[in-house]
């Protein structure tokens, strides 16, 4: 080992490892040193000194090896990046752990650690701050990951954030682990690396190093963030980092924002709903779970899960229990590139009488759903913006429960389906899975709002907008959106439905026309009469169940003269009394009639557990009586949207 370009006898805050060849880069950088690849245009270690820099960690020892030249060639002795830079240069390698202990003369007594194959856009202020907290031999920086299986894996105390253990991958694959991994980024104390680093030999810093720290009694802490990091050394990783970046993930991510999260309920959605889940091997992912979730980890939406476990109060399953549960739930999202950033659950439950139950925890508590204290610990832990985020459930009080919180909602027809009805509350959307919910999240539902934007002045002065097309075209999502975005501009707005005037006792393959299955006639005359109304008037909606067709309660609207009104439904623009009330409609469709079909199919079998032969029946009839009438009346619409 040798010094090079010591500029001045002030200790450095930060010793940046980058001695690396870049082997695995070679196809994609060619020959020069890994910490000049360039990710988004610039080297990775110009990216890594600017992050020191804007935090104020400007005193930077850089430790280099290979064609350590053009390192020192390219950034000089940091002026021109507002640093003091040092360098050292290995003659010999030591790896990691050696390389820093050949370079303690230049660090201060405790010092900030970066790899040059990560990018990173970490607070660095908060992370010492949290390090300065509580004496100990150092901090790690630790966060959930897409591929935990290949990673070192950090057991924490999650009371006091001490390091129990370190496991190195490989991992036994009947182990359950948490899927919480070493990020590459340290606080270290010198003193402890002086005395546990050989003098000699190869050592590094993640396998041999930090376990024999603890084996020697020292402590060292973890630092769980969200924030982004991640290592670019290869050429599809490095593909990824840009891409997160220029899709602005680390923006996302970063604690200078509010962030956007999707709360997931557990059982029903994410896996099978099994009465009384206490047993890891009974965990089964609903199909498209992990794509579900591993899309939202890439587009910077936090991913929190929230749960009630009444089993623990019920004295059937220990907290022990639940969080073997969540360790094999981590490993199988894991598994498919995917994770949860958070999983809360609450342990109570109301109810007395069960034999075995824990007192302590029968009570009425602010946790339970549809209680929002889950989701708001969630909001507060991690700087959530409500307005930006979600709720996917199965049940009624996920749906209320993520109502009460200022979220929108939306349930998933697997698990309960909101067959629950043990609260009377609707949500925003309806989606087939989890899977489904989140492609709306993050495709959907912004489409829809593109298509409504150019339209909205002509609504907003608007009494009556009709929304109408074939089934299953999307017309239900979209009037939910209009309604929400006119909403926001400070209109009272009414959405109603035509399926609540669906006849029960008139079938579709009747061949009298899509009209005859609607009490059209009574509905009319129920909404001109709100309608023509100069002062507020009552609105009964019925309401029935999706599947079954059983009448549930009826809603009651109250509609004031100045409120907008909207009808969507099937035949909302075949009514010519309809029409002439309306001040503008909309007309929507798919361009892809497979797609439409594929919905109808799914929507009989879910409903009716209808053979292949009788649904195929059903969409020939639906075909003549719905579809060549309602496409050929499009034209009477002021609008035409097509998804």
């Amino acid at each position: 080992m040798k010094e090079l370009n010591i500029i001045n006898k002030a200790k450095c805050n930060v010793a940046i490892l980058a001695g690396g060849k870049g082997s695995r880069l070679k196809s994609r950088s060619g020959d020069i040193p890994k910490p000049l690849a360039k990710v988004c245009g610039l080297p990775i270690l110009e990216h890594q000194i600017k992050l020191c820099q804007s935090y104020g960690f400007t005193q930077i020892a850089i430790l280099i090896h290979h064609q350590s030249e053009l390192i020192q060639e390219y950034f000089g002795d940091g002026s021109k990046f507002g640093v003091t830079l040092n360098y050292v240069v290995e003659e010999t390698p030591r790896g990691t752990a050696g390389a820093l202990k050949d370079a303690l003369f230049l660090l201060e007594e405790r010092f900030l650690v970066l790899y040059a194959d990560t990018y990173a856009d970490v607070d660095l202020k908060l992370f010492w701050d949290f390090d300065h907290q509580v004496q100990s031999s150092g901090t790690l920086f630790l966060h959930p990951n897409s591929h935990p299986y290949d990673s070192d894996i950090v057991e924490i105390d999650k009371k006091t954030n001490l390091v129990k253990s370190i496991r190195p991958y490989p991992h036994p694959e009947n182990e359950d682990y948490p899927n919480l991994v070493n990020a590459a980024l340290y606080i270290l104390d010198k003193s402890t690396i002086s005395k546990i680093v050989p003098n000699e030999g190869m050592y590094d810093l993640a396998k041999n190093i930090f376990n024999l720290i603890l084996s020697s009694g020292f402590l060292l802490r973890g630092y769980v963030s969200i924030e982004y990091i991640k290592d670019m050394g290869t050429p599809d990783r490095l593909d990824a980092v840009e891409s997160d970046i220029n899709g602005g993930v680390p923006e996302k991510l970063s604690v200078r924002n509010f962030h956007s999260a999707v709360f997931i309920d557990r059982d029903g959605v994410i896996n099978e709903d099994i009465d009384h889940l206490s047993n890891p091997d009974e965990i089964m992912l609903i199909d498209g779970a992990q794509e579900a979730i591993r899309y939202l980890n890439k587009t910077g939406f936090l991913a929190i899960g929230v749960t009630n476990q009444p089993v623990i109060a019920r004295g059937e399953a220990t907290f022990s229990d639940i969080e073997s549960v969540h360790l094999r739930l981590g490993k199988l999202l894991g598994d498919g590139g995917a994770y949860l950033d958070s999983i809360y659950y609450c342990p109570h439950h109301p109810d007395k009488g069960f034999f075995g139950e824990v007192p302590e925890l029968k009570i009425q508590c602010t946790c339970r759903k549809p209680s929002t204290g889950m989701i708001d610990a969630a909001v507060n832990a991690f700087n959530i913006s409500r307005q930006s985020s979600w709720m996917i459930g199965d049940r009624t009080s996920d749906i209320l429960a993520g109502k009460r919180a200022g979220l929108r909602t939306i349930l998933v027809q697997t698990g309960y389906a909101g067959r629950d009805y043990l609260y009377d509350v609707d949500p925003d959307f309806v989606a087939k899975n989890l899977k489904a919910a989140v492609d709306w999240i993050n495709m959907g539902f912004s489409q829809v709002c593109q298509k409504i934007t150019p339209m909205i002045p002509s609504f907003i002065d608007s009494r009556l907008l009709l929304i109408g097309g074939a089934s299953k075209t999307g017309k239900t999502s979209f009037a939910k959106v209009l309604k929400e975005m006119l909403g926001f501009l400070g209109r009272d707005v009414h959405l109603i439905s035509l399926d609540g005037w669906l006849d029960p006792e008139r079938k579709l393959n009747e061949g009298n026309g899509v009209l005859s299955r609607y009490k059209i006639d009574q509905f009319v005359s129920e909404l001109k009469g709100v309608f023509d109304s100069k002062h507020r008037r009552s609105f009964i909606h019925p309401s029935y169940d999706p599947i079954s067709g059983e009448k549930l309660k009826d809603k009651k609207m109250s509609i004031g003269p100045n409120d907008i009104i909207i009808v969507e439904g099937v035949v909302a623009l075949l009514d010519s009394r309809l029409l002439e009330m309306a001040s503008k409609s909309i007309f929507i469709d798919l361009a892809s009639e497979t797609e439409r079909t594929n919905r109808l199919i799914y929507e009989y079998k879910f409903r009716n557990k209808e053979t292949d032969h009788e649904i195929q029946v059903k969409l020939q009839s639906r075909e003549i009586d719905e579809v060549s009438v309602i496409r050929k009346n499009s034209e009477v619409a002021t609008y035409k949207v097509t998804f």
